[in-house]
């Protein structure tokens, strides 16, 4: 496969040009205008950040992009779906309210925020993949209503994936969360007797009759539910609860997947900004120090690309003393030496994710990186 263009900057400015000149000039440099956003929907997938994490993008960034698309005749909007876990985020109320604490706002950003799987996270569309592990995946329908998709994604670590590019930007925070059950779990999701209120509103919202209540306690017959997950929204309790009980390299599959399923058949455009390259995800309502210094901005219309230049990126910078990778450098010393993201979290395996998107086509690992 012929190498994919990956646009790299870094972050050095000069009295002329500040970092938000610099973001437009990369992303018009490496072809956005390219799309046509005449009167189009442009959804800009991004993490607002979990309340009380600060390495998240800022919302300067976000502008800078909302602008480029409406310049272009465009209609953009910034969407992400509810979370599976329990947080700040798990519920459109809530999401926003949190996205707005961290500066998401339409008068910041220019643009309206929209939750894409909407209020409590059921509202979602299926689309079809027919991949190793998934068929249809599930995602929230605000996102597949867009005409294009623009990832802005900040490059990080994590704990159960390695790190977070593009494609767990896309194919993760694209799910539902029926959708992030899936790719979490090849289970069933099941009943916290300890908080479960005997409500019955689990019990409405199953269409397999899978549900029942008993003593005022739920219970789920595993045998008639389908897996679904919107028993997982609709509870006011929180006590309908996922297992996380597939391997890491799986669960990199299945987002590989779910990523592939949401870009397939529409014009699509990947930036990811390499700073405050925190060990863990920006789901964490706390962020460590970062583990490597800042790199750059990168774009690309292929995500897996640019996850490999920003993955190859990161490997080359020196580790920041005090972090948790400079500890498990010391410590694990004959632990993924080399591999920055491996030694911050050394049962992880992102690899697995790169390999599988590149043979299911979503992209190639080979690339040309160009620096402006």
């Amino acid at each position: 496969m012929e190498k994919s263009k990956v646009y790299f900057t870094t972050f050095k400015t000069t009295l002329t040009e500040n970092l938000l000149e610099k973001l437009r000039r990369l992303v018009l440099t490496a072809g956005i205008r390219d799309i046509d956003f005449q009167d189009r929907y442009a959804a800009i997938k991004i993490h607002f950040g979990e309340y009380g994490n600060l390495a998240f993008l800022r919302p300067n960034y976000a502008k800078v992009i909302a602008d480029v698309v409406k310049e272009a005749g465009g209609k953009p909007f910034l969407t992400d779906c509810n979370t599976l876990y329990v947080g700040s985020r798990k519920n459109a109320l809530d999401h926003l309210d949190t996205a707005y604490a961290n500066g998401f706002t339409p008068m910041t950003t220019g643009c309206q925020v929209i939750i894409a799987d909407g209020l409590k996270g059921t509202d979602e569309a299926l689309a079809p993949i027919d991949g190793e592990y998934v068929k249809e995946a599930k995602v929230g329908r605000a996102l597949m209503d867009a005409d294009i998709l623009i990832s802005l994604t900040h490059f990080k670590g994590h704990e159960a994936t390695g790190f977070g590019g593009a494609i767990k930007n896309i194919g993760m925070g694209g799910g539902s969360r029926a959708g992030k059950m899936e790719m979490h779990s090849d289970g069933k999701p099941n009943v916290s007797a300890e908080k479960c209120i005997g409500c019955k509103s689990c019990i409405k919202v199953c269409a397999h009759t899978g549900v029942t209540v008993t003593d005022k306690k739920a219970f789920i017959d595993h045998d008639k539910c389908v897996g679904c997950g919107r028993c997982i929204g609709v509870c006011p309790k929180d006590a309908i609860e996922s297992g996380f009980d597939i391997s890491n390299d799986r669960l990199n599959c299945k987002m590989a997947e779910y990523a592939k399923a949401i870009c397939d058949g529409r014009p699509c455009f990947h930036i990811a900004l390499v700073c405050d390259v925190s060990p863990n995800c920006d789901c964490h309502a706390e962020n460590d120090i970062p583990i490597i210094p800042d790199v750059g901005m990168f774009a690309s219309f292929d995500p897996v690309a640019l996850d490999m230049a920003c993955a190859d990126a990161c490997n080359r910078q020196p580790v920041i003393a005090g972090s948790v990778l400079a500890d498990n450098r010391d410590h694990h010393q004959d632990c993924g030496a080399g591999d920055h993201f491996h030694m911050t979290h050394p049962d992880t395996n992102w690899e697995s994710c790169i390999e599988h998107a590149v043979k299911i086509g979503m992209g190639t690992d080979q690339y040309e990186l160009i620096e402006i």
